[in-house]
């Protein structure tokens, strides 16, 4: 089915869904580099109109990728909640853009409407909405994990504590991890992408990071960012696992190209269930979410497997595989894949606005790595503005990374102290476990989670005096 646009005196034809949905997106270099976006503002301008007039039932009739060759298409199709669906099922794209919008629109409105939505329908509005719509609405979105801490609740923002090390140095580790948490960082996990990437360096650092956390007592969970089948192997083991990582994307050629598929993913998440290492809450819940997932526009484009869509509406369907597995936390790493996806500052800022908003509505917990390669035009003024702009629409978590230079994995992203301007700017605080435990430790003033003490906690002071 074609869908045109006519502008002044000129028709603009758009051979199908997928063809519409690229001409639409907002430049960015990765689809010019695919060859599918529009040629001209103009056509961008005729694609968005089209788009706004569409009815949102559209994609569900017609999909982007074929249904019988992709399970991730599948996926979306079978598991689609038609009576969560049906109050937005008459309205268009635009109207629905109107709707979002709309005053009378909450957030305990958005959560009932999250298992309607197809990962297409909000990359589809998110295409004809500026940056500030995005912030509205995505703020508008709650959405709350557990597993030792609670992520997602309002006017909180968590941080991964990423103490990554070129050699997987434990003193290293130790150094940068102990920095992080003396600036309040760690809340949404200790997270190290390994230097070695086989089981036993694995499971060594998985058994560091559960001794710091059991010996201090922290409510927060490690992740070591392996393959999810080395993770499968570490809990085979015995190892201290508490969440299972991995790199997905929106179709299965992507997946496939990871080495995964949607069974080895729902086999990791019940053998990591099966350890049952979340905590006892209050309420007599225990924390269940288990797992920790992260994307990016462009790594369908990257493993050839884009079926001619636009990165960032396969970036979205990314999501719909995410939430199929109730995860603790996903993250866009927005510019880690480089210029070639995202070439410069502006549009790193635009995808992460977009990542954010299509993960909120789609129900997902959702973080971003603030982040450029260095090959990329932008620099860390770019990164401030996403921070900040991400902050005011409720990102759930960012990076902690020390100086904001990884100096394992080569790249640009936020730093302890970028987490802390944004708790202060924003008045947004860490998860209410870890910011119970931050004062407890003396290591923000009482009262005041925005606010280091003036002197090293007493217990960590001899730590530091034991390790000289």
């Amino acid at each position: 089915m074609a869908y045109a646009h006519t502008v002044g005196v000129t028709r603009h034809v758009f051979d199908d869904l997928r063809t519409l949905m690229a001409r639409a997106t907002p430049l960015r270099s990765g689809d010019e580099l695919a060859g599918i976006a529009a040629r001209s503002a103009e056509e961008r301008v005729a694609a968005q109109k089209a788009l706004a007039d569409l009815p949102l039932a559209t994609f569900l009739n017609e999909a982007v990728v074929p249904y019988e060759i992709d399970e991730v298409t599948r996926l979306i199709i079978d598991t689609h909640d038609a009576a969560a669906f049906a109050p937005v099922a008459h309205l268009s794209v635009g109207s629905f853009r109107d709707w979002l919008l709309s005053d009378a629109v909450d957030g305990t409105m958005l959560a009932e409407l999250a298992p309607g939505l197809t990962p297409e329908m909000t990359a589809a509005v998110s295409k004809i909405m500026r940056h500030q719509d995005l912030i509205l609405v995505a703020r508008k979105c709650r959405v709350q994990t557990r597993f030792r801490g609670t992520i997602g609740l309002p006017g909180r923002l968590s941080t991964r504590l990423q103490p990554n090390h070129p050699t997987d140095d434990p003193a290293g580790i130790a150094a940068s991890l102990l920095d992080g948490l003396l600036h309040g960082s760690g809340d949404a996990v200790i997270g190290i992408n390994p230097a070695g990437d086989n089981v036993a360096q694995v499971t060594a650092l998985l058994q560091m990071l559960d001794g710091v956390i059991r010996r201090w007592d922290i409510p927060t969970q490690s992740c070591v960012l392996t393959h999810v089948t080395n993770t499968l192997q570490c809990i085979e083991r015995g190892a201290p696992v508490d969440l299972v990582f991995q790199s997905i994307g929106g179709t299965e050629g992507t997946n496939r190209s990871f080495g995964i598929d949607l069974a080895l993913l729902g086999e990791a998440r019940s053998a990591a269930l099966s350890l049952q290492r979340g905590a006892r809450f209050d309420d007599g819940t225990r924390g269940t979410n288990v797992m920790y997932f992260e994307t990016g526009q462009g790594s369908a484009l990257s493993a050839q497997a884009h079926h001619d869509c636009d990165q960032q509406t396969i970036e979205a369907r990314a999501y719909g595989v995410a939430r199929h597995f109730g995860p603790l936390l996903v993250n866009s790493v927005v510019g880690f894949i480089g210029p070639e996806y995202l070439y410069d500052g502006r549009q790193i800022i635009r995808a992460g606005l977009e990542d954010h908003f299509c993960a909120k509505l789609l129900g997902l917990t959702m973080g971003c790595d603030i982040c450029y390669t260095n090959h990329a035009e932008a620099d860390q003024n770019d990164l401030d503005t996403l921070l900040t702009l991400l902050g005011a629409a409720g990102v759930s978590f960012v990076m902690g990374v020390p100086g904001a230079d990884d100096v394992m994995l080569n790249y640009q992203s936020t730093s302890f102290h970028d987490a802390l301007y944004a708790r202060r700017v924003l008045g947004l605080r860490p998860a209410p476990e870890f910011e119970r435990w931050l004062e407890a430790m003396q290591i923000t003033l009482p009262g005041a989670p925005d606010r280091l003490a003036d002197a090293l906690p007493a217990r960590l002071a001899g730590l530091l005096e034991r390790a000289g």
